[in-house]
């Protein structure tokens, strides 16, 4: 009989700014070939995928017709289930994903249980809602990691806005920052965490992230009994 499928966890954010369309393709089609994937989000509550062309708008349109479309809420995730989480490039991430309690919780099981997680651009904001016990440090203190750029981010007109500015949470959090120029594909892989840059970066970060969850598993499927 062969082994059953692996689970991921892939979170989105609820808030009306969204989720970049393009990522959350990437991301679920690549996992979708290796994992039994299962959505989350704030209160279960159905995604805004944004920036969408018309090849997206057509998969999404389809994508939403399938039971496994509408999240689970973060609360119900019976997280001991899954080998992996990935949160893609997602706008809305800094609004509601950066202090969600639930999300912190899943978070921080997956940094005790060396769990592979994968964060891609603004996505990267959910981070932020992991602290230590002393519920103080942040649970990524001492990482290396990276994340939309302040350059990339003053394009934006919601950027005065913005209750977070990664590049500066991370380095001031205790984290060790670096970018490439915007719009470049760039990626960090410290321990069990991988991190994309910006949108641009989706594909070949979660490709990471299923090789490293790949990596684990031969390690652990050849350990001695």
């Amino acid at each position: 009989m062969s082994a059953s499928r692996p689970s991921c966890l892939l979170v989105l954010s609820s808030a009306e700014q969204g989720v970049s369309a393009q990522s959350f393709i990437h991301a679920f089609t690549l996992t979708n070939t290796t994992f039994t994937v299962q959505l989350a989000a704030p209160n279960g509550k159905a995604t805004e995928y944004v920036d969408q062309d018309e090849n997206s708008r057509r998969w999404l349109n389809d994508f939403r017709t399938k039971t496994f479309a509408l999240p689970l809420e973060l609360e119900k995730i019976e997280v001991s289930r899954y080998s992996c989480l990935l949160i893609p490039h997602a706008p809305g991430a800094v609004h509601d994903l950066a202090r969600d309690r639930e999300l912190a919780k899943i978070i921080n099981h997956f940094i005790r249980e060396k769990k592979p997680i994968c964060a891609i651009g603004a996505g990267i904001a959910a981070l932020c809602c992991a602290r230590m016990d002393d519920n103080k440090t942040w649970s990524f203190k001492d990482y290396s990691m990276t994340s939309n750029s302040v350059f990339e981010l003053a394009r934006s007109p919601d950027f005065g806005s913005l209750p977070i500015v990664m590049e500066d949470f991370i380095k001031e959090n205790g984290a060790v920052y670096s970018s490439s120029e915007p719009d470049a594909v760039h990626i960090v892989v410290d321990r069990h965490l991988i991190t994309g840059q910006n949108e641009s970066s989706s594909l070949i970060a979660v490709q990471n992230l299923i090789l490293l969850c790949n990596q684990k598993q031969g390690k652990q499927s050849s350990a001695p009994r």
